[in-house]
């Protein structure tokens, strides 16, 4: 991302705060009471919970931190803290339309001081709080999923067209992982030179075509496959395939991702097959680093912002398309599907690159870098553009299943 003047700087943070709260606005408003207050997963606060923290976490940087406002609506700052009630107490919440109420005023007051901010010194929380609403965004929908648990694989023309799963080599070399740019978060920085040796990574992620056949032979029967950690968690959950498996008629769904996999049974999937989860420097560099321009690229595509024509993102499709629905926006090294539709498992570990400084506090990355937790790429369906990026990192620990994500294979 260039530097911008302050003009152009304040005008494009403005366009995106308004646009990132429509797309917010337009997901809750349709929901009822029964998906706003209720809690669908222990490890996931009702989508009410979320809507609120957007609005309190906004008023706490951007309003107190930075135009020095006092508190305000000190009566949700407990409710709303991230440290605040643990996630089974958030169910009493202020109703849906006092709460957009809520978070209007915050916002309406953040527009009124962005252009007397200090941007030069300001821009990159600013950012920050962007993507904050956007992945509270992407939370939303997952927990919107886990109480409906409808099937969020949608018909598409490209299902009809053949794959070509060919696996492609990436030469030995050098690369720049990570992202540097005053747009991204603090566990995406430094940007640095990271030498690989040559190795092969699939064009499209696993689709359910395959992992049907590993579920046909027994793959979640037999514990030669699993991690001894794997076996036990699929034993005691009684897992036989993956959350969000297509349940009618699935196999016009093989050209799709699989979804809703946890990192176990990617895992597994990778030993009965013979391969391995790609390391995140593998993928990162499978996505975005440019061998005819030598340079590192945003995206997979080049340079410029997700359209709805490079990938599926920001709900645009309503679910999952087949990983080979965008053809002409592979990356430079022709995979596919990197980008958007759903995360992909990595076998690396979360931790902060060499010079990591937390932004703009210790408990969004640096409280994670503890070997429990491993980093998913690429995004999802549902994931906002302004969180979607080639260096960006997600991360949740192993037995987790209910996030949209799948994963791609290297060979040995």
């Amino acid at each position: 991302m260039s530097r911008l003047s302050q003009p152009s700087l304040t005008l494009a943070l403005q366009q995106a705060l308004i646009a990132c709260r429509q797309a917010t606005l337009d997901q809750v408003q349709p929901l009822g009471d029964d998906l706003y207050y209720r809690q669908a997963h222990p490890d996931f606060s009702p989508i009410g919970w979320h809507l609120g923290h957007i609005g309190f976490t906004e008023e706490l940087w951007l309003l107190r931190h930075c135009a020095g406002y006092p508190p305000q609506q000190p009566q949700y700052h407990r409710l709303y803290a991230a440290d605040g009630l643990p996630k089974q107490q958030r169910e009493q919440l202020p109703n849906l339309r006092d709460t957009c109420i809520y978070l209007q005023d915050i916002r309406q007051q953040v527009l009124d001081y962005l252009p007397q901010a200090p941007l030069e010194d300001q821009a990159r929380l600013w950012w920050f709080i962007l993507q904050h609403e956007s992945q509270h965004g992407e939370t939303m929908a997952i927990v919107e999923a886990l109480h409906r648990l409808s099937p969020l694989y949608r018909p598409h023309p490209a299902a009809s067209k053949p794959l070509n799963p060919k696996t492609i080599k990436i030469p030995a070399g050098a690369f720049l992982q990570g992202n540097s740019d005053e747009n991204t978060l603090d566990n995406e920085q430094p940007a640095f030179l990271n030498a690989l040796d040559q190795y092969h990574i699939d064009r499209y992620p696993v689709t359910c075509g395959q992992y049907r056949h590993f579920i046909e032979v027994g793959g979640y029967d037999n514990p030669k496959y699993w991690s001894a950690a794997g076996w036990q968690f699929i034993q005691d959950h009684e897992i036989r395939q993956p959350l969000y498996w297509p349940q009618e008629d699935s196999s016009q769904f093989d050209p799709y991702p699989v979804c809703g996999v946890s990192w176990y049974e990617a895992n597994a999937y990778a030993n009965f097959v013979g391969k391995r989860l790609p390391t995140e420097a593998e993928w990162e560099k499978a996505a975005s680093w440019n061998p005819q321009q030598h340079r590192h690229q945003p995206y997979p595509w080049g340079i410029e912002f997700p359209q709805g024509s490079h990938c599926n993102h920001h709900r645009l499709m309503g679910g999952i398309t087949p990983v080979h629905a965008y053809p002409d926006h592979c990356s430079p090294w022709g995979l596919e599907d990197m980008l958007g539709n759903v995360w992909e498992w990595t076998s690396t570990s979360f931790y902060g690159y060499q010079g990591f400084e937390f932004f703009p506090y210790p408990g969004y990355s640096q409280t994670y870098f503890d070997g429990q937790h491993y980093v998913l790429r690429g995004g999802s369906w549902t994931t906002r553009p302004w969180a979607l990026r080639n260096s960006f990192r997600n991360w949740y620990s192993p037995q987790v299943r209910e996030l949209f994500a799948g994963f791609r294979l290297c060979g040995r």
